[in-house]
């Protein structure tokens, strides 16, 4: 397909994709003369990746370049692979300086018997969010988060259910992208509903 095709079918502005090209995001078409080049379904598929690294997840120019690098360097890898599009995994796997220490994430992941890289940054969210719950008073402790853990593996179970029978990897990568990312919002307000709903049982006169 041209340029102008490429476009309309990615959603994305020629500006754009020229932008993207210049900086080394999307690999340059097959050369059809000095001013025209011809760009295939691969073309498209990371196109559309790159849309939702930058504008989904928010990621720099920079950082989506190193991003699709290690994609690039972990195509084979379905699991590597998804961490690197969800940001479970970091480009660099180095902690951060001034990360709280996570023995009681370290205790909650082993009761669980889950599969957690010591870099991934889930852990430091969790930590620090502990954290903040002994600062305030707060009287609860990782075992406290062992339900809600409970419901994010039935979760992760639908998440991943949808990208079966999806044979690209780019393709794979952003679709997980996507129903993570733009899922989350909606989830969240399935939960204050929940709530509300929970209460009007428990405590609402008819």
């Amino acid at each position: 397909m041209r340029l102008s095709d490429l476009s309309r079918r990615s959603g994305v502005s020629v500006t754009t994709i020229k932008y993207y090209l210049r900086e080394g995001l999307l690999p340059p078409g097959r050369q059809l003369s000095a001013t025209q080049a011809e760009y295939d379904e691969q073309h498209l598929r990371r196109l559309r990746l790159i849309r939702a690294l930058i504008g989904v997840r928010g990621l720099s120019v920079s950082t989506t370049r190193d991003v699709l690098r290690a994609v690039d360097e972990h195509t084979g890898d379905t699991h590597i692979l998804l961490g690197l599009a969800l940001g479970s995994i970091r480009i660099t796997e180095e902690p951060e300086a001034d990360a709280p220490e996570p023995a009681e994430v370290e205790a909650l992941i082993k009761e669980l018997g889950w599969q957690v890289h010591e870099a991934a940054p889930a852990r430091d969210t969790l930590a620090e969010t502990l954290t903040s719950l002994r600062t305030l008073g707060s009287p609860l402790d990782w075992r406290a988060l062992l339900p809600y853990a409970r419901l994010a593996e039935g979760t992760a179970a639908v998440d991943l259910d949808q990208l079966e029978g999806i044979d690209d990897p780019l393709e794979v990568a952003e679709r997980a992208l996507l129903v993570t990312v733009l899922l989350e919002p909606a989830l969240l307000a399935l939960r204050r509903m929940a709530q509300e709903n929970e209460s009007a049982r428990r405590h609402a006169e008819d």
